[in-house]
C-alpha cells in the first residue's frame, strides 16, 4: 500500500516543475518567430525567422559573441592555470595552508555587483588607486574602462580574481584523492617533481580538469553583471556580451520578439561551443582511463 502513495506526493510536484520550467521556454520560442513590442505596444505578429535573420546578419550581434568568446575563454584558461597551481601549492602543505585555503574562497563568496563596484573605483582613471600607484612610478594614467583592450583586461581580471576560488576548490578535492602508492613508486624510480607531475598528477586529474573548465566556460558564458556595472558593454559595444546585448534589447529597448530570438541564438552558441570542447577533449579523456 505504500508504493502507490509516494507517487500521490511525487507527480503533483514533478508536474508544477515542469510547468514552470517548460512554459517560459516555450513562450519565449513563439515569442522569437512574432514582431512583439511593448513599448510602443504592438499586438504579435507572425515574422517568422525575420527576428533571427536580423540578428545573424547584425554586425552588433557578431561582435557580443567576440566579446563574449573571448573574456570566456581567456579567463578559464587564466583560472585553470592559477586555480591548478594553487590547488598543488596547498597541497604540498606548505606554511599556513589552512588560512590560505580559507582566504582563497572569500572572493568567490562576494556578491558579483559588489565586486564590480569596488574594481570601478580601484580602476578608475581619476580617483583609482591602480593610476595612483602608476602616478608614483612615473607612468601616465591608463583609460583602463574607457579603452576597449584596458576595458576587456580588466573584465577578464576580476573574473579570475572571482572564480580562481571555484577552481582550487574542486582541484585540490581531487588531488586528495590521488593514491599515494603511485607517487611512492615514482620516487623509487627517481622521477622528478615535474616527470611525477606530468606523468601521474596531470593524466588523473584530466577528468576532473575537463569538468571544471566546462563548468568554468558554462557560467561565464552567463557574464552580464560585472560588465553592467564596470563598463555598460562600452565604450561603445566594445566590451557588450551576449546576456548584456539581451537586456539591453529586452529591458531598455522592450523588443520582446527580438530578445527571444537573441536568447535562443546564445542558447545555440554555448551547445555549439560546448560540443567542440568534449569532442576535442574526447580522446584524451578516453586515453586516460
Amino acid at each position: 500500500m505504500r508504493e502507490p502513495i509516494k507517487y500521490v506526493f511525487i507527480w503533483p510536484a514533478f508536474l508544477v516543475v515542469l510547468i514552470i520550467a517548460l512554459f517560459p521556454l516555450i513562450y519565449s520560442l513563439v515569442a522569437s518567430f512574432q514582431a512583439f513590442r511593448l513599448v510602443p505596444p504592438r499586438p504579435p505578429r507572425f515574422i517568422g525567422f525575420d527576428n533571427y535573420a536580423d540578428l545573424i546578419t547584425g554586425a552588433r550581434f557578431w561582435g557580443a559573441v567576440i566579446n563574449t568568446a573571448t573574456i570566456v575563454f581567456i579567463a578559464v584558461a587564466l583560472q585553470y592555470i592559477i586555480g591548478f597551481a594553487i590547488a598543488l601549492a596547498l597541497h604540498a602543505k606548505i606554511p599556513g595552508e589552512r588560512l590560505f585555503r580559507v582566504t582563497f574562497l572569500i572572493p568567490m563568496l562576494m556578491s558579483p555587483i559588489a565586486i564590480s563596484l569596488i574594481m570601478r573605483m580601484i580602476f578608475n582613471s581619476t580617483i583609482g588607486p591602480v593610476d595612483d600607484f602608476l602616478t608614483l612610478l612615473g607612468l601616465p594614467n591608463l583609460p583602463f574602462l574607457t579603452n576597449p583592450t584596458w576595458a576587456k583586461g580588466v573584465l577578464i581580471t576580476v573574473e579570475v580574481w572571482q572564480w580562481t576560488p571555484f577552481v582550487i576548490l574542486l582541484m585540490l578535492a581531487g588531488l586528495q584523492t590521488l593514491p599515494r602508492d603511485v607517487y611512492e613508486a615514482a620516487e623509487i624510480e627517481s622521477a622528478t617533481p615535474w616527470q611525477q607531475f606530468w606523468g601521474i598528477t596531470f593524466p588523473m586529474l584530466l577528468p576532473i580538469s575537463a569538468a571544471v573548465i566546462f563548468i568554468r566556460i558554462i557560467e561565464s558564458f552567463k557574464i552580464m553583471d560585472t560588465v553592467f556595472v564596470l563598463t555598460g558593454g562600452g565604450p561603445g559595444t566594445s566590451t557588450e556580451t551576449l546576456t548584456l546585448f539581451a537586456y539591453q534589447e529586452g529591458f531598455k529597448k522592450f523588443n520582446i520578439g527580438q530578445t527571444s530570438a537573441l536568447s535562443f541564438l546564445f542558447l545555440i552558441t554555448v551547445i555549439v561551443f560546448g560540443t567542440i570542447y568534449l569532442a576535442l577533449l574526447r580522446p584524451y579523456l578516453e586515453r586516460s582511463r
